[in-house]
């Protein structure tokens, strides 16, 4: 499998697609988002890696900044701008309650099994619920990139006629109204094989 990932070392998906760029999701970039468990651009521990490559898929705890008093949900999104394909591969969809705040999501919130309070998982590109990283052996670090939106009003329940939850990963901002986003914030982690 190191073969394969050196093979494709310098093929990698890029920012350019990241959910954080489309236009229903444009908006002030003044929502401070860490973890206490790794620092942005840094690694992050195995604990948060998939189970296909020996971690616990368990998702680290995230904490948000002061949320604009309007704010009506979170839409949260994990990315991965490193793998070898033409678009980041999204680990993670989730809608989160303001009321959260200022706590933000503890560590193991995002998991399918028992999503934590206010939590409601969306599906992602494999399922719903947290995916940690587990990037092909040998391509070098890849970037997951955690994208927090506060919107003012709530995600359209359906559409086109499908329901919010029954949405592919990509389709979800086409839900946000136009103008919804108050503020927004992002955090890198890193992880490698």
């Amino acid at each position: 499998m190191a073969i394969l990932g050196k093979l494709l070392r310098n093929r990698r998906a890029g920012e350019t697609h990241l959910v954080w760029h489309e236009p229903s999701l444009a908006g002030p970039e003044t929502l401070r988002l860490v973890s206490p468990e790794f620092a942005d651009g840094a690694a992050m521990s195995a604990e948060h890696a998939g189970r296909r490559v020996g971690g616990q898929d368990r998702s680290p705890a995230l904490i948000w900044g002061e949320l604009p008093s309007d704010t009506a949900q979170l839409l949260l999104f994990l990315e991965d701008v490193d793998v070898p394909v033409s678009k980041p591969f999204v680990h993670c969809v989730a809608v989160v309650s303001p009321a959260l705040t200022p706590e933000g999501l503890p560590a193991g919130a995002l998991s399918a099994r028992a999503p934590g309070a206010g939590v409601t998982l969306l599906r992602g590109q494999v399922g719903s619920g947290y995916r940690g990283p587990g990037p092909i052996k040998g391509h070098g670090p890849h970037r997951y990139v955690f994208e927090v939106f506060a919107l003012g009003s709530a995600l359209s329940d359906t559409v086109d006629g499908t329901p919010l939850t029954r949405l592919s990963p990509r389709s979800v901002p086409a839900a946000v109204a136009p103008g919804a986003v108050l503020a927004r914030g992002r955090l890198t982690g890193t992880y490698e094989r």
